[in-house]
């Protein structure tokens, strides 16, 4: 055997070992969703019988169905307004010529490297002062721009050739219409790759809801499932806290599947660049 095809099957056999690491914890999980408690610790995936005994137990103790609803509603708004605000920003940066413009840009891309934590204690004071704690205005308002979102924007529109610009200016039409008549059709998998991101980071985000949330109608998934979990209202069943748990990772998986082949363009076509 040649010396090559030894290294690439050493190659292949580390990948899938590599492979196998990262899916297993996830095959377990969904496997304990569906094993007897007794037998949920066992280090195989599949059990002796099938049951949702898991999921109904967990119905039952907390209103799983309210919470997924109020992570999904928060997660849209917030995604869509990131995506409207941000690239409505990111547009001005890239396209618009005003005094500041780099200095703004900069501002931008320094608060990339504040800690979301450093400015816990002054949002939560805004909230108080506004009268917004245990409503959907703290979970959402914080989330409404990304200043991630707002650079990646801005790389992607400064790549559209200026006398495209040119000629819809011409044919009459104003700034707005440019962006949404013209980046956004072209900027799809940037758009799409801000929606991934954002709405993953949104979904998962479990501090800043257990500091603004105590009503328990309020709470979003990864707060329900973290007090579930910690809180003792599983009552040390673990296959009722991976139940739990899976139910908050299936709209990630879900989104993912559906839009991997426009987020995989994306980062391959909407380098950082300039």
């Amino acid at each position: 055997m040649k010396r090559w095809t030894i290294g690439k099957v050493m190659l292949i056999l580390l990948l899938t070992l590599a492979s196998i690491s990262f899916i297993y914890p996830f095959l377990w999980m969904m496997g304990g969703t569906v094993k007897p408690e007794a037998e949920v610790m066992n280090f195989s995936p599949f059990g002796s019988t099938f049951t949702l005994d898991s999921y109904k137990s967990m119905i039952e103790k907390i209103p799983i169905f309210r919470s997924l609803f109020n992570s999904l509603l928060v997660s849209v708004i917030s995604t869509a307004s990131v995506l409207l605000l941000c690239s409505m920003t990111g547009y001005a940066l890239a396209r618009l010529k005003f005094r500041g413009r780099n200095t703004i840009f900069n501002i931008i891309l320094f608060t990339m490297v504040l800690p979301f934590q450093l400015t816990l204690i002054p949002l939560y004071v805004l909230m108080v002062k506004m009268g917004w704690v245990d409503s959907y205005m703290a979970l959402i308002l914080p989330y409404t721009m990304s200043p991630f979102a707002i650079l990646l924007f801005r790389q992607y529109f400064m790549a559209v050739p200026q006398d495209l610009i040119d000629a819809a200016r011409l044919d009459g039409l104003n700034e707005f219409g440019i962006l949404f008549r013209i980046f956004w059709p072209l900027s799809k998998p940037a758009l799409i790759t801000v929606g991934i991101i954002h709405f993953m980071g949104i979904w998962n985000e479990a501090l800043w809801p257990l500091i603004v949330i105590r009503q328990e109608s309020m709470m979003p998934m990864p707060q329900m499932v973290t007090l579930f979990a910690v809180g003792g209202q599983a009552e040390s069943q673990v296959g009722t806290q991976l139940a739990a748990a899976a139910i908050m990772t299936l709209p990630i998986i879900v989104t993912y599947l559906f839009l991997q082949r426009h987020f995989i363009a994306s980062m391959a076509t909407s380098g950082l660049k300039g």
